[in-house]
């Protein structure tokens, strides 16, 4: 078998020769750029040759070049051009590298091409249409997605990126930036037992009873572990105290590392006492729900429950890698598939477009039919928490659902429905209050076909649920702010609800 090249595409000004030149330099071989190589073919700059020869012939000489490159490759590291991939015979000879897209925000490129002789960069308003109308393309090749970053992001990511030729097939990754830090996201089947692991040094691991028995060997070798009863009653200061605790007998110092190999409750939990001990280490979250694989494990939110309460004690702590592997997906029993699968019509409702088409078209749910919804929910929320990771403005479209779903588990004592259940009902009554009775109607005929409640337990008492509203963690001076939308795509934060159409909107629930 042929060693497969590391291969950079996306749009002009992403930072491609730069980030070959990064993973040449690394592996001690020259980087090759199609451009660069295509100018010297030519005798001339791909400026004058569009100028004299025009775009069609330009590509026909591009595709030669490309190709012949890409099939004689023996690792390495090569930049293509922008609009290589527009070539069917090159997306061919792709499929047997390690295609990683550099993202980037128009304004950026813009900035860094203007005035540089592109033919197709002329006016910012063509460039950035160029640029939307690529990116579909670009997504469907990539193994590898590099969030938009300063140019020499690949230069860290260069790690995780020498491993991947080497996880299991289908594999993709997510190289998550924001203001904290960056931070490899992996999700694909098999991973927890693949031998590779993201950071040296000795692994400490929280998990609960269950998960840990199923899977706890697989991230063998183990330091110590801290086993927690399954479900929300272990996410409290009581518990957390203990793990820290437990962590301190067993040695752990600064030097290693906590996984979180779990659930929801598990990575908040794990997340906490990581921020804490020893004023903070490494975390790596493990995901083995679809709630954490869609959602929380990303992000860097941790925390536990008081009595007053859900999170209302936690902190900021981006993990150190996320590895999402889909495969323990098939463990869970159907009705935690489904709750998690709410955090996922959430997603798809926030982003629209396509992949709001895909969550509606879900009719059942296969675990083993997850892998690409997961990873497109992923790179949702790590899009979400680089633009706003301190939740002050844009991450609270996160929300959506949560805040009468947090207040239904309050008042039901957090015993009476999962997290997503209730997260269910919550979306329900924000569509109501968002005036979108056509999408509500959609959402329930989405959750009654997975088994999903649709009512609220008439044992929930209304004042408890409004009572707990009343106190949401979200609430200013001026009120609790509610995520509305009116459209998938389209949400809007900090609403402010008239108390009697909350009520309304809490009783149709009841049915």
């Amino acid at each position: 078998m042929s060693r497969p090249a590391i291969v950079f595409i996306g749009f002009m000004g992403a930072g491609k020769s730069t980030a070959a030149e990064a993973a040449a330099r690394d592996a001690g071989v020259e980087a090759v750029d199609t451009d660069l190589l295509l100018e010297r073919k030519l005798g001339m700059t791909i400026d004058e040759f569009f100028a004299a020869r025009g775009e069609e012939e330009f590509r026909r000489e591009e595709e030669a070049l490309a190709t012949g490159l890409l099939e004689s490759a023996e690792g390495g590291a090569i930049a293509l051009g922008g609009g290589s991939v527009l070539s069917p015979a090159v997306r061919e000879a792709l499929a047997r590298h390690t295609v990683v897209w550099l993202q980037v925000e128009p304004d950026v490129a813009w900035r860094r091409v203007e005035g540089a002789g592109r033919p197709l960069a002329r006016d910012g308003a063509g460039f950035e249409a160029l640029l939307e109308e690529r990116v579909a393309l670009y997504e469907s090749l990539a193994d590898v997605v590099v969030m938009p970053s300063r140019l020499d992001a690949v230069a860290r990511a260069l790690p995780a990126l020498r491993a991947f030729a080497d996880l299991p097939a289908g594999t993709r990754m997510l190289w998550a930036a924001s203001a904290s830090g960056e931070y490899p996201v992996v999700v694909g089947r098999g991973l927890l037992g693949a031998g590779w692991w993201p950071l040296e040094g000795r692994r400490f691991c929280v998990s609960d009873r269950t998960v840990c028995g199923l899977y706890g060997a697989e991230i063998e070798p183990l330091a110590a572990r801290v086993e927690v009863e399954p479900g929300e009653a272990a996410k409290t200061m009581t518990e957390a105290e203990r793990v820290l605790r437990e962590l301190a007998r067993a040695g752990m110092t600064r030097e290693d590392h906590l996984v979180a190999l779990g659930g929801g409750v598990v990575g908040d939990l794990a997340g906490f006492c990581a921020h804490t001990y020893q004023r903070g280490v490494p975390v790596v979250q493990a995901p083995t729900t679809l709630v954490a694989q869609v959602d929380s494990a990303y992000g860097g939110k941790t925390g536990v429950d008081l009595p007053e309460g859900k999170n209302y004690a936690g902190a900021y702590h981006l993990p150190a890698a996320v590895i999402a592997d889909t495969g323990t997906l098939a463990s869970l029993p159907g009705e935690e598939l489904a709750a998690g699968f709410v955090e996922v019509i959430k997603t798809g409702l926030l982003a629209g477009g396509s992949l709001w088409e895909r969550v509606r078209a879900v009719e059942s749910l296969d675990p083993a039919a997850l892998d690409d919804l997961v990873f497109a929910c992923a790179r949702h929320k790590c899009e979400v928490v680089a633009a706003d990771e301190r939740d002050t403005g844009l991450r609270h479209t996160l929300n959506l659902g949560h805040t009468v779903g947090h207040a239904i588990e309050a008042a039901s004592g957090y015993r009476r429905y999962r997290h997503g259940e209730a997260v269910g009902l919550g979306l329900l009554a924000a569509l109501r209050l968002s005036e979108a009775p056509g999408l509500r109607d959609e959402v329930e005929a989405m959750l009654g076909r997975h088994g999903l409640p649709i009512a609220l337990d008439r044992e929930v008492a209304i004042e408890a649920v409004l009572d707990a509203l009343g106190r949401d963690k979200k609430r200013t001076a001026a009120g609790v702010g509610f995520v509305l939308l009116g459209e998938p795509g389209a949400p809007r934060t900090g609403q402010l609800v008239d108390p009697d159409a909350v009520r309304a909107a809490v009783l149709e629930l009841y049915g």
